[in-house]
């Protein structure tokens, strides 16, 4: 294991890749008991701060057997590189810029959301405060569950 990033070599076919970048222990806990309920096909991976989803992003050797994640949910306030840094470089590189991004903050300030949609994220949610609400929202965006 490399900082969070676990390897998943071998994929099932059908299941999907989501990087969850998130530096808070148990919000990422949370998520992925969501994810594990919904009995997702989901294969689920963090970077703990901007520095190490970029690495994982763009495969520098300690990350080249990173898959493509075909969702990234990112959180706004990140160590060592925010998350609107992230979502800047990530929509800069034509290699990355088709992954859809999800900014998914505990910041309701309307300037974050306005910024982060400019910059092209796909959408831009505030981490629901209870447990049913946050679980709802999980298996909206990351499922397309309504």
């Amino acid at each position: 294991m490399l900082g969070h990033f676990e390897t998943h070599i071998l994929r099932d076919m059908g299941r999907r890749a989501l990087l969850y970048v998130e530096d808070d222990e148990a919000t990422f806990f949370l998520l992925a008991l969501a994810l594990k309920e919904a009995d997702a096909s989901i294969d689920l991976y963090r970077a703990a701060d901007g520095e190490e989803a970029l690495a994982f992003l763009q495969h520098p050797e300690d990350f080249r057997d990173a898959p493509r994640p075909d969702l990234i949910l990112l959180d706004l306030n990140l160590p060592k590189k925010g998350g609107i840094e992230v979502l800047s470089e990530v929509k800069a590189d034509p290699a990355l810029k088709s992954i859809p991004v999800v900014m998914f903050s505990s910041s309701d300030r309307a300037d974050d959301k306005v910024q982060s949609l400019g910059l092209g994220a796909k959408e831009y949610v505030t981490k629901p405060r209870s447990l049913d609400n946050f679980l709802e929202v999980v298996k909206r965006v990351c499922l397309g569950e309504s």
